[in-house]
């Protein structure tokens, strides 16, 4: 495998830099505190393995007879690095829309000034985001959604999509990355919703409490019984977030396969 991995070298340099810039868009991986070099490692690795199960002989007419790369091997190189940041950008989405549901419920419960830097999302991001974002990580963990990623997405991503046909349907490519953006925001209120919609009756009701007695000021002193409520309702619905969050992972994953199916039938 060595002595083959040499003489192809370009063509295992390709998958490289497929395997290396997914790491380097995909949740976790990408945070800045993990070593430069373990990325390397990684997608050096992960590219080992895919090097020897997936046929790359369309890379093959870049190169001469000697096997030394041509000037349009820069071109396919970039198109292999777009192709990586797609892939972990949509996951990326995924992850988005978790943090963004704790954005909106922390500004509903009045913690949206309490904003702290994420590691994860490596942006600034209030607490609850960064406890929906930690419980999504952790169940991508957990669910072993990294070996479905590299399994499921990127080595049947090299037998259905390379920097040929992305090119020529990139139509459809576009569309499936605006329809996971729209996805983003209707899973961040539908995870939201509860605690958003309860704490907007909190609101109207102490407001209505403020006008009825002013000397009470019940609309500044809700703010304990808002946090107390919404932590009630998290703890309540945490099963079912757990679920939504699995459910989310599933279909994320199936859309993306999908994806590849439909361009396989297209250009196979």
């Amino acid at each position: 495998m060595i002595d083959k991995i040499i003489l192809n070298g370009p063509v295992f340099l390709l998958v490289f830099i497929r395997c290396f810039t997914m790491l380097l868009t995909l949740p976790l991986f990408s945070m800045r505190s993990i070593s430069r070099v373990a990325k390397v490692a990684l997608a050096g690795y992960m590219a080992f393995f895919i090097f020897g199960t997936v046929n790359l002989d369309v890379y093959s007419k870049y190169l001469n007879s000697e096997g030394v790369a041509t000037m349009e091997f820069i071109l396919v190189a970039t198109g292999e690095a777009l192709i990586g940041v797609i892939l972990g950008f949509y996951i990326t989405i995924i992850f988005a829309a978790f943090s963004t549901a704790g954005q909106f419920t922390a500004f509903q419960m009045g913690f949206s000034a309490a904003s702290t830097y994420d590691a994860l999302s490596q942006v600034e991001n209030p607490l609850m985001g960064q406890f929906f974002n930690f419980i999504a990580m952790l169940i991508f963990i957990q669910g072993r959604w990294f070996q479905k990623l590299f399994l499921g997405g990127l080595v049947k991503s090299f037998s259905t999509l390379n920097c040929f046909n992305i090119v020529e349907n990139n139509e459809r490519l576009i569309t499936f990355i605006l329809k996971g953006l729209t996805k983003l925001f209707a899973d961040a209120m539908i995870i939201a919703l509860p605690v958003m919609g309860t704490l907007v009756l909190i609101t109207i009701c102490t407001g209505l409490l403020t006008k009825a007695a002013p000397q009470m000021n019940l609309l500044s002193e809700g703010f304990p019984v808002m946090i107390l409520t919404s932590f009630l309702i998290i703890y309540s619905l945490l099963p079912n977030l757990v679920d939504f969050f699995i459910r989310s992972f599933e279909g994320g994953f199936a859309n993306l396969e999908q994806l590849f199916k439909v361009i396989q039938r297209r250009f196979g």
